[in-house]
């Protein structure tokens, strides 16, 4: 049971993690970086189908679950849960952003896995996750081709199409849409992201007081 834990923990790790853990942690199917802008509302949120250039598909839900204040600025618990074969069900992730002008700050970041109580990342994991993670402002890399009407399973849209300056990504984003306005994402790699469904009045998926992930994994390695 240690043992699967730990394989567990890896798959998760390398689902989330940014290029430079994929590269320790070996190749394997990646969460997309959010992109739009961001608009935090407590209690709102999306569900997104992503497929990949391989035709696999899966279902991620994001949302944000609660506001702290963290050293004197408003900072907002966004939440990403979506199902990880290797864990054995969903993963649960949140971070708290600290919005700074059209950037955020991360300086807390917890993870549950199925049957598990929450971890609380830190160093160079928590670094590495956060910075594929945190929801980026479209208007900072791209342009604004203009509006357009946009159909995805949650339905049609209207949103501004932002284009990436190196042309690699394509954003379609409706203000109406919590957190980060995305309806519609696609990349020169493949990737497709669309709106499944708007959420609301969401809560918190993680429970229980968080425990160092660093030393549960060192606990479980030695078994």
């Amino acid at each position: 049971m240690k043992k699967l834990t730990v394989l567990g923990v890896i798959a998760v790790c390398t689902l989330f993690a940014g290029p430079a853990a994929k590269a320790q942690m070996g190749r394997g199917p990646s969460m997309p970086t959010p992109q739009g802008i961001f608009n935090p509302v407590v209690g709102g949120g999306a569900t997104y189908e992503m497929t990949t250039r391989n035709g696999t598909k899966m279902t991620m839900d994001i949302a944000i679950v609660g506001k702290e204040s963290y050293q004197g600025k408003d900072g907002f618990w966004y939440e990403v849960s979506t199902d990880v074969a290797q864990a054995g069900g969903t993963v649960v992730m949140k971070m708290l952003l600290v919005p700074e002008a059209n950037n955020a700050s991360v300086p807390k970041m917890v993870m549950q896995m199925p049957g598990r109580g929450p971890m609380e990342m830190d160093g160079m994991m928590g670094r590495g996750m956060s910075q594929n993670q945190t929801p980026k402002d479209i208007r900072d890399s791209a342009k604004d081709i203009g509006s357009e009407s946009v159909t995805v399973p949650a339905g049609t849209f209207t949103a501004d199409h932002w284009k990436s300056n190196d042309g690699k990504t394509d954003v379609w984003v409706a203000k109406d849409v919590p957190p980060y306005g995305l309806v519609k994402m696609t990349d020169t790699d493949g990737t497709l992201l669309v709106l499944d469904k708007v959420l609301t009045n969401v809560q918190d998926k993680i429970t229980g007081t968080p425990m160092d992930m660093s030393q549960m994994m060192r606990g479980a390695a030695s078994h």
